[in-house]
Formats: C-alpha cells, sequence, structure tokens
C-alpha cells in the first residue's frame, strides 16, 4: 500500500493532529527547558556541576521507575472518558505547577540547602511528569493503524514538539538579559512561570480533545483475559500481570533493538548537551558569558538546529513513505554523524559563525530518531497484540522510556563527571588550560559519534517491514471481527 492509498477511515484530521502536536510540545518543554536552565545552579549557585548532574539523574531515575507504573495503569483504566485523556490533564496540571514553583530557590542558603531543594522538587516534578507522559506516549501509537498514517502523526508530533527545543536555546539569553530581570536568579523564577503555564496548557489539550480509537477493543481484550485468570483477582492479580508484561514486552526482540537504538542516540546527545554552551562561552569567546556574544551564539545554534529539524522531520517522514521506516533512520542517523564530526574543525575563534554550518546534519539525530522509531513501535504494538491478545501502547511506550531514561539517568550522572574530566573550573574565568578547551571539543565530538554507530549496528537486523506489518493488521481485523 502507498502513502497515497491510506483509506479515508483511517487518517487522523488535522485538529487531531496539532492537538496532539501540542502534547508533544508539553512532553518536550519539561526536559528541554530544565537541562537549559540549571546552568543558573553551576554559574550562580556555585554548585559542582557533578552534584547538578546527579539531581537531573536521580530525578531521571524516578521518572524512569514511575514510567512502566504509569503505564500499566494507563492500559487498565476503564474510565468513561478513556484509559489516558484523564491521566493526561491531570498530570499536565500538576507538572506546571511543580515546575513554576521549583525554581522559586530562596535566597542566602547554603550549596547543601540548594541541593536538596531542587532534588526534591525535580522528583515531584518527574513523577508528576510521567502521569501527564506515559498516557500521552500510548494515545500516540493508536490514533491510527495505518502503517504510513503512523508516520505522519509522529512527524507532525515531532514538528510541533520541536518548537520546545527551538525556544529554550534563548533561555540563557533571557536569564541574563539585565533589561528585563534584576538578576539571573530571577530571570529563572519568571521563566519558570512561563514554562510551567505552557505546559499545562499545551498538555491539556490532547487530554481533553483527541480521540482513542482502541479504546472499546481494549477493553474487551483486558475482560477477556481476566475472565480466563479468575483465580488472581484484586492486587495480586494487577501485580501479577504487571511483571507478566514487562517480561513480554522485553522478549519482543524487535521492541528491544528500537529501544536500544534511541538508549544510545538520545543519551549520546544527552551526555554532550550541556557541553556545547561551555564550548561556545569558553573557547570561542574566552569566558565571556555576555548574552550579545556567546549568549547570542549559543541561542544561535541551539534555535538553527531546532529550525533544521523541522525540515529533517519532513525529510526523513518523506523517505520512510518511499524507502521504509528502518532505512530512513539509517540514512537520517548517518546524516547526524557527519555532522557532530565536522564541529570539530568548525570551532573557530575567529570565525565563530563556522559552528552553525553544523546544525542542518546534527538536526538529523533527534528528528529522525523520533520520527521512525515511535511510528515502528506502533507496528510492533499490532504484533505484539496478535501474539498475546491484548492492546498494550502505554506499556510499550513506557517501557521504552524507562529503557531510555535510565540511561539517561546514567548520561545526566556523567554529564557533570564529563565536564569535570575536562579540567573546567569555574572560578578560572576565561583562563581556562588549552588541554581543557580540547576535551570539551573532544567529548563533545567525539561521545555522539560513537553511540550513533551503535545505534545503526542495533538496527541493522530489524525487520518489521511494511508487508508484514499490513499481513498483521489484516489478521487482527479478522480476529476482531470473528470475536464480535
Amino acid at each position: 500500500m502507498s502513502e497515497s492509498t491510506t483509506a479515508a477511515k483511517d487518517r487522523v484530521p488535522f485538529v487531531q493532529k496539532l492537538v496532539y502536536g501540542l502534547g508533544a510540545l508539553a512532553n518536550n518543554l519539561v526536559p528541554a527547558s530544565l537541562g537549559c536552565m540549571v546552568i543558573v545552579l553551576n554559574l550562580e549557585f556555585h554548585m559542582d556541576p557533578a552534584k547538578i548532574g546527579l539531581i537531573l539523574a536521580l530525578s531521571k531515575l524516578t521518572d524512569a521507575i514511575v514510567d512502566p507504573i504509569m503505564g500499566y495503569v494507563s492500559d487498565h483504566t476503564s474510565f468513561r472518558w478513556g484509559r489516558r485523556r484523564p491521566y493526561m490533564v491531570v498530570g499536565a496540571i500538576l507538572s506546571g505547577i511543580i515546575y513554576a514553583l521549583m525554581w522559586r530557590l530562596p535566597p542566602g542558603h547554603s550549596k547543601h540547602f540548594y541541593f536538596f531543594f531542587f532534588l526534591i522538587g525535580t522528583n515531584i516534578l518527574f513523577i508528576c511528569y510521567t502521569i501527564f507522559a506515559a498516557p500521552f506516549i500510548g494515545l500516540g501509537y493508536e490514533m491510527t493503524a495505518d502503517y504510513h498514517e503512523r508516520t505522519r502523526i509522529q512527524a507532525f508530533a515531532n514538528f510541533i514538539g520541536q518548537v520546545a527545543w527551538l525556544a529554550v536555546p534563548w533561555f540563557w539569553a533571557v536569564m541574563y538579559n539585565k533589561t528585563i530581570f534584576s538578576d539571573p536568579v530571577n530571570g529563572a523564577r519568571g521563566l519558570a512561570i512561563g514554562v510551567g503555564i505552557a505546559i499545562t496548557l499545551c498538555g491539556m489539550l490532547p487530554g481533553l480533545l483527541c480521540k482513542e480509537p482502541f479504546y472499546k477493543i481494549a477493553l474487551k481484550e483486558h475482560k477477556q483475559s481476566e475472565s480466563k485468570e479468575s483465580l488472581f483477582n484484586g492486587a495480586l492479580h494487577h501485580v501479577q500481570s504487571f511483571f507478566r508484561g514487562i517480561w513480554i514486552t522485553l522478549k519482543n526482540a524487535r521492541f528491544t533493538k528500537l529501544a536500544l537504538a534511541t538508549f544510545f542516540i538520545f543519551n549520546g546527545f544527552m551526555i554532550i548537551a550541556g557541553l556545547g554552551n561551555y564550548t561556545i562561552i569558553y573557547y570561542l569567546f574566552h569566558g565571556d558569558k555576555n548574552a550579545s556574544t556567546s549568549g547570542k551564539y549559543i541561542g544561535l545554534f541551539g534555535s538553527l538546529s531546532s529550525l533544521c529539524t523541522f525540515g529533517a522531520i519532513f525529510i526523513v517522514a518523506w523517505l520512510a513513505s518511499k524507502i521504509g521506516k528502518k532505512k530512513a533512520f539509517l540514512i537520517s542517523t548517518s546524516l547526524a554523524i557527519l555532522g557532530f564530526a565536522i564541529k570539530f574543525p568548525f570551532y573557530n575563534p575567529q570565525m565563530p559563525w563556522l559552528i552553525l554550518l553544523a546544525a542542518p546534519l546534527t538536526a538529523f539525530g533527534l528528528g529522525g530518531l523520533f520520527t521512525t522509531v515511535a511510528a515502528m513501535i506502533a507496528d510492533v504494538c499490532d504484533q505484539d497484540e496478535l501474539e498475546n491478545g491484548q492492546r498494550r501502547e502505554a506499556t510499550f511506550g513506557a517501557i521504552y522510556w524507562f529503557m531510555v531514561k535510565l540511561g539517561n539517568a546514567v548520561a545526566l550522572a556523567l554529564s557533570g563527571y564529563v565536564l569535570n574530566w575536562t579540567g573546567f573550573h569555574e572560578e578560572l574565568g576565561g583562563a581556562q588550560t588549552s588541554q581543557t578547551l580540547l576535551l570539551l571539543r573532544m567529548f563533545e565530538v567525539g561521545i555522539p559519534v560513537i553511540t550513533y554507530l551503535a545505534a545503526i549496528a542495533i538496527m541493522l537486523p530489524y525487520d518489521l517491514t511494511q508487508e508484514r506489518a499490513q499481513e498483521i493488521r489484516k489478521e487482527l481485523e479478522k480476529r476482531r471481527g470473528t470475536a464480535s
């Protein structure tokens, strides 16, 4: 079946795609803004980068642990409003409120106080965030049964969600702009209120307006499964069902390939995500933190990367419709590797604008990843239903993100140590050693090149093709028709 022959019943209306995309914006705003704004803890509160990394790592670990639980709860919910939507609304409201509150760091306290204040705040935030995110990811997998429409939905969501990454590079310039805020700490407080409002509004909309096409099918399948296992009632049944579901999911070889590929690409990027800012400030501009110099280039590179990611998403989605999702993934990841490789020679203090030329290629990394892999997981969910008799989109999404976030916790913890391994010392300002400046660039380039290559190696044997996905759908529809 070609892209042009998607049946009318399988097409998701534009408004539904738009609303789901706004949910992706809320989903991205939490980690994107947090990762950008924590630099204030180092530069203004003088907190050790390793401790900042530890805060982010522990909160991500909490997020990862809660994810499978929330995915199971969402898959087994039978509210009259759906099994996803109520959680999304509540989670979005709580996440927005907590995000705004956690940046109200009271002045005049010790570094230990700020460490525990922010550690507690981020852990509460990620619990609330998971209440929204796990059902939201599951909803995206079930909005259509069509092979190509799934790619278009994920491309649309990825496109709108990318706005978060377009905006956050300018947070530095906003927080450090003395015409807007008296100091960067107040800048972070004010900015957090705006971010919290955006998270709440954008996160609530898909919970209020999106449909759940597989809701009745899922309820029927779960009732049939539970009736066969009536011996295990109440909490005991759900505990057993939860762990059995995790085991079945992890045994799915196609799913584990997708999760591991994402693990390497996303976390390879996250380990070095903050290093770029330090390299621009201390290598290109010799420690000048002024918003009109280093701040401008931090914002320009981040925004250009995001703008190029918009284009990358469309290109990858088009490629997926022509040559398949797997090949589109391999091409986009290879382009990103090339982009990171050319960053090293393009870091030039005499011509700082050169670094901007790497952005169009590096943008294919995450842009291609979340467009193709999310659509492939939706196909895997169909395969799982055929083999195990249940719709478990949120469980797949939650375990997928559990594996990614577990690695992300390690990546965030490592990010602070990586900065320390370069020999960077904040108190030296622009007088960092030449070895430090060299290692900043080497780590920023070398780590993602290695992890992206690992992801390509993992995905080469992936074998769920378009033809097989369409066969699975026909078998499922035949089974459902017979059962009814």
